[in-house]
This record gives C-alpha cells, sequence and structure tokens, in this order.
C-alpha cells in the first residue's frame, strides 16, 4: 500500500504520560507490541537521503516499510507491505524490490544502486502502541488517527556495547478529511496535556545511539523547494513553499532545544529561522491576502517573544565573548561587565522552556498545517467564487515579488548614502531592512531564471551584512558597558573605546551599503 502520511509527532514527557494515556482510553483504544528492525548500508546512504527501511511485527504479523521525507514538514512518502502472520521465531528477510513500482520505492533503488553496498541492520525497536480513532466535526471534518508509543530504541543488541533510548510519543496521523482537522486536535493535545513537536524519529535514535551522539549539528537554512513549473505557481504555492523552508531550518532547532539541548548554534539557527519567518509572513501576505490561511497576526505574537527570549539569552553573552579579547589588546582592566547584573531580576527562561512554551507550539502547529493544507478554489462552494479572495496567479505573484525586492532595494541603498546621519533608531531599521532584503532574495532565488545574476546580487549584500552587523554589536556593547559604570569604574575604558570607534563604523556601512546600489538587480526583466 503507497501512501503520503500526513501527521504530527509529540514527545510526550514523562510525568505527562499518565494523563495522556487516560486521555486516550476515553474512547476505545487497541493495544498493540510493535518490535521492528531498522536497516541501512553501513555508510547509512539511506538516512543521509531521508529515507527509512523497516521490518516490523506488529502483534503476530510482518509489515516491511519504506519511508522518505516528502514536500514538507507534515508530509512522508510511505509504502508498506504486508508479509503475513510470523511462522516461528524468524524474521522474514529484507527485500527492498517488494517497494518496486512505487514513488518512495523508486528513490530506495536509486539510493541503494549509487551506493553499492548492502544493507545491514542497524537498530531495533520494542514499542507498545496504543491507538484510537478521533473524529473532527464542523469546520475541517477529518479522521485521525491518535498512537501513543512506549518503549525504547536500541543499538548494538545484545553486545556489551548495547545502548537504549526511551521512546514516549504521541502521534496523530490524518486518516480521512482535512488537514485542519488534524491540525486543530494537535494543539488541542499539545495544550492540554504540555507536549511539544518533535523532528527526531524512532531511526535517528538509533543513528545517534550508534554514533554516541549527545548533540546533533545544528540546521541552517535551505531554499525553497518549488515546482517544477514555477511559472505556474499561484500566490498560495509560493508562500506556502517558503513557510515550509523556514520551518525546515526551524523544527529540527526547536526539537532539540526543547528536548534539553543548549546548544548556542542551535539557539542562533532558531533564532535566525524565526527571522526568515517574520521576513515571510510580513512581505508574502500580499499574494494570498484573503485566503484566511495566511494568518501573521496570529503567528507573529509568540514568534516575537521567542525570538526575543532566546536573544536575551545568547547576544549578551556573545557581545562580551567578541569584545573582550579586543578590549584586552588595546589595554583595557579585566572586569566583567555581566557579573552581578541581574541581582535581584527574575531569572531568565531556558532555551528549552521559551521553546516549550505553549503559544509558541501552538504557532509551530498552525504553521505545519498551513504549508500543508489544500485551499478551496472558487467556484468549489456554489456562490462563494470570492475572486477577492483568490491568491494572486502566478503572473501577478512575479509581479508583486519584483515590486518588493525593488523596494526593499531602493530604500536600503537610499538610507545607505546618509547613514552616518542617520538616528540610531533609523540605523538599526536600516540593518533589519538590509535582512529583509536578503531573505526576500534568497526565498524568490529559485522563481527567476537569472539565478546567475542573483548570486552576483547576493554576494553584494554580504560586505554590507557583516559592517551593519559589527557595527550593532558594537553599539550593544557600548550600551552593555555604559550600563555596567554604575557596579565598576573599570568599565569607562570600554566607553571610551566603543565610541572612539563608533563614527568609522558608520563610514565602513555607509561605503559598504552604497556598493549595493551598484548590484545587478537578478528580479528585473531583461530587454531583448
Amino acid at each position: 500500500m503507497a501512501a503520503m502520511e500526513i501527521e504530527f509527532k509529540f514527545h510526550v514527557p514523562a510525568q505527562r504520560l499518565k494523563a495522556v494515556e487516560a486521555a486516550l482510553r476515553r474512547g476505545s483504544v487497541v493495544r498493540t507490541r510493535l518490535q521492528a528492525r531498522y536497516f541501512d548500508t553501513a555508510d547509512q546512504a539511506l538516512a543521509a537521503q531521508g529515507i527509512v527501511l523497516r521490518l516490523r511485527k506488529e502483534g503476530r504479523r510482518w509489515v516491511q516499510t519504506v519511508k522518505a521525507t516528502g514536500d514538507n514538514a507534515l508530509h512522508r512518502l510511505e509504502h508498506n507491505v504486508d508479509l503475513g502472520a510470523a511462522a516461528g521465531s524468524a524474521a522474514p528477510a529484507i527485500d527492498p524490490q517488494r517497494h518496486q513500482g512505487t514513488p518512495v520505492g523508486e528513490r530506495l533503488a536509486q539510493v541503494l544502486a549509487a551506493s553499492g553496498a548492502p544493507l545491514v541492520e542497524r537498530q531495533s525497536t520494542d514499542i507498545v502502541r496504543l491507538t484510537r480513532d478521533v473524529r473532527t466535526t464542523g469546520v475541517g471534518a477529518a479522521v485521525v488517527e491518535l498512537a501513543l508509543d512506549v518503549g525504547k530504541v536500541i543499538a548494538h543488541a545484545g553486545t556489551p556495547d548495547e545502548r537504549e533510548s526511551p521512546v514516549c510519543e504521541l502521534e496523530l496521523e490524518l486518516k480521512r478529511g482535512e488537514v485542519q482537522g488534524l491540525v486543530t486536535l494537535a494543539r488541542r493535545w499539545s495544550q492540554q496535556h504540555g507536549l511539544w513537536f518533535s523532528t527526531v524519529s524512532k531511526a535517528e535514535r538509533g543513528a545517534r545511539l550508534l554514533a554516541k551522539l549527545d548533540t546533533v549539528p545544528a540546521v541552517r537554512a535551505a531554499a525553497p523547494r518549488f515546482a517544477e513549473r514555477k511559472d505556474r505557481l499561484d500566490g498560495r504555492a509560493i508562500q506556502q513553499a517558503v513557510v515550509a523552508s523556514c520551518l525546515a531550518q526551524m523544527l529540527p532547532n526547536a526539537s532539540e532545544l526543547a528536548a534539553g539541548s543548549t546548544d548556542e548554534e542551535q539557539i542562533h539557527q532558531l533564532r535566525i529561522g524565526i527571522r526568515r519567518l517574520r521576513t515571510a509572513l510580513r512581505e508574502l501576505g500580499p499574494l494570498d491576502a484573503g485566503s484566511g490561511g495566511f494568518d501573521a497576526a496570529q503567528w507573529e505574537p509568540p514568534l516575537v517573544e521567542a525570538f526575543r527570549a532566546l536573544g536575551a539569552l545568547r547576544d549578551r553573552e556573545q557581545i562580551v565573548k567578541l569584545a573582550q579579547p579586543q578590549l584586552r589588546d588595546a589595554g583595557a582592566p579585566e572586569f566583567d561587565p555581566l557579573a552581578g547584573d541581574e541581582a535581584g531580576a527574575d531569572a531568565p527562561l531556558s532555551p528549552g522552556e521559551v521553546v516549550r512554551a505553549p503559544a509558541f507550539q501552538s504557532a509551530l502547529v498552525s504553521l505545519i498545517g498551513f504549508t500543508a493544507a489544500t485551499p478551496a478554489k472558487p467556484g468549489d462552494i456554489a456562490g462563494e467564487a470570492a475572486p477577492e479572495s483568490a491568491p494572486l496567479n502566478a503572473g501577478d505573484a512575479h509581479r508583486l515579488l519584483r515590486k518588493q525586492l525593488q523596494r526593499l532595494h531602493r530604500q536600503t541603498v537610499r538610507d545607505g548614502r546618509r547613514f552616518e546621519s542617520l538616528a540610531p533608531e533609523d540605523q538599526h531599521r536600516t540593518r533589519k531592512r538590509l535582512k529583509r532584503l536578503r531573505y526576500l532574495a534568497e526565498f524568490v532565488v529559485p522563481l527567476f531564471a537569472a539565478e546567475g545574476d542573483a548570486g552576483r546580487y547576493l554576494k553584494r549584500l554580504r560586505p554590507a551584512q557583516d559592517a551593519l552587523g559589527e557595527f550593532n554589536d558594537e553599539a550593544v556593547a557600548l550600551a552593555l558597558y555604559r550600563d555596567a559604570t554604575g557596579r565598576d569604574a573599570r568599565a569607562w575604558f570600554a566607553v571610551g573605546w566603543f565610541s572612539a570607534r563608533h563614527a568609522a563604523g558608520a563610514k565602513a556601512c555607509r561605503k559598504a551599503l552604497g556598493r549595493i546600489g551598484k548590484a545587478p538587480r537578478f528580479w528585473k526583466k531583461k530587454k531583448n
């Protein structure tokens, strides 16, 4: 059976498990023991391509399954082959050919052919699953399967090096109906039970055990994945692809932080993802403003709150790390500007507390649902053509994007010419506008043919980004050390040093911004 899975997966904190199980048992549940074996090549060729291949004993039956990442955070390509009831204690042999003729099977075959390496068992799982179907009614009616999985992932089973990782998660899978019904139910269970969205699959848990990884690398931004026929993408499709690309960076980093990581780079990349998403919400809203699905007013407040809270944790420490070596080289007295500055203040939230906040998790769930929803087309419902609610067609969407890029470019160049005379708040606004210009350009590069010109344009932005970033860091450091003078007179050295550098920094920003005006604007149509 081939299918496209649409599902949410939440981590269930141990202290919440009893309440979640009790809520699940308010309806008719089915209990199944799932014992799975996961296969890959020795060099993990399948995992590198987001593919999972497994044999799983479900009760008395064996099922072979292959899964792969789909178009967004909710979609998963999947194909299952029922191998029948178990005969004795021996498991059937793994056979990739069982998935031949399916999209995910073709992807599996291509990766294995390119690798040329044989399949080996990598890890196993032993899970007890409770399942129950829930019907939602009204707008977005759907049938959703809730599955509570409790058990463990095992690596190097039966050897002295055997290791385990606990599993305690709730999956909600759309069986029939509308994505909105799934989103509504997912938000309800997440809010009621303090769950958080997790991107870590059982296969990945096993891979981490095998590699003895405590912390995984932060996920960085990637370009949106648009359909092949870019000239046919309407405004809604563009919005969905861009939001999905932002979530592809945000969700893995948020998942790690929610689980307890304090990795600085994961915090940094999550903040970049949030900033990119806020640019998308601001600049792409007009592409489908009347559909009711693109709800920036609802999504942005918790994003802003999380961005600021994570910044409060990271930025001050990072500024000091950058500033102290320079000050030391300049002969400054040794001094910690952060010592004692939070006396009597409430302790800041940890990264995990910020990410696990109900409002932030609710926004993530809604945004993920937006990327997967299929909007009703005008005329689907009799008497509701509502042309003003339709997304812009491909031609109008491209024209709007060109206009948005040109506006940001013009404003950035204008402010660059007079940067030294701008008030501090306007200088900061220029820096934020430059970031929006960069992110919007990166979003739409795949939509325009002249990608070479786009690369040259983005390259012209980088020196200005670096100059304005350094200028902003020094402004923050100046304010930080100025605040510290009330506690320690040694801070005055830093105040004087950063004040003396201010004019030169502003001049460097003006020059770097001035070079953007000469950059080839890739979005402008070429004359024949």
